[in-house]
């Protein structure tokens, strides 16, 4: 059977294809208008694929989680689900808490930029001395590179000294992170910083 040439495409191809890649933000003006055109029936057909559209219009991003086909948590394998090791996971949950400060005391910018040093220096807020904070402090720069790479952090300018290199930090983290499993981390990280597990 031969497949007809000029069969209409989805006029939301485009956009479902980025979602299919990764998170959309709104920065991204082209796909985020067609995103929100196009909504309803993007989340119409995504659903037939056992997929979500998860919108956060106010945050500005908009990503796919795969619908549970099962009790036992079985799901289509269309999304890469990324596993984060225990240092990485720390890293997020710290960009996360300097997410939360920002968005209650700084109600004028819409974006958190900070440089690699200041994420540095926030990090060791949460480590006294010991061999696992040393650890962690010298592993800083290779886990923000990892970060990067994964797309929870984006650098918006080069510098040299590398310190000085400014990082836009995603509202995304919001979804990996949220209000609760931060809350939980930050006590454990607390307890842990003062010798007490």
């Amino acid at each position: 059977m031969a497949i007809e040439k000029n069969a209409a495409i989805l006029p939301y191809t485009p956009v479902l294809i980025k979602l299919l890649k990764g998170p959309v933000e709104y920065l991204e003006k082209g796909a985020w208008e067609q995103l929100l055109q196009y909504q309803v029936e993007l989340t119409r057909f995504l659903q037939q694929l056992g997929l979500v559209l998860v919108l956060e219009k106010d945050d500005g991003y908009a990503y796919l989680e795969q619908q549970r086909l099962d009790e036992e948590e079985n799901v289509v394998g269309w999304v890469r689900r990324i596993q984060l090791g225990y240092e990485e996971s720390i890293l997020l949950v710290l960009l996360r808490d300097m997410m939360a400060e920002f968005e209650v005391g700084e109600a004028g910018a819409r974006e958190l930029i900070k440089k690699r040093r200041e994420i540095k220096e926030y990090a060791e807020l949460f480590f006294k001395e010991n061999p696992s904070r040393v650890k962690f402090i010298r592993d800083l720069d290779r886990l923000i590179d990892k970060v990067e790479e994964l797309d929870f952090i984006e650098k918006v300018e080069n510098a040299e000294p590398a310190d000085e290199q400014k990082f836009r930090i995603k509202k995304i983290i919001k979804s990996r992170v949220d209000h609760e499993i931060l809350e939980n981390f930050k006590q454990q990280l607390t307890e842990h910083a003062t010798g007490r597990i």
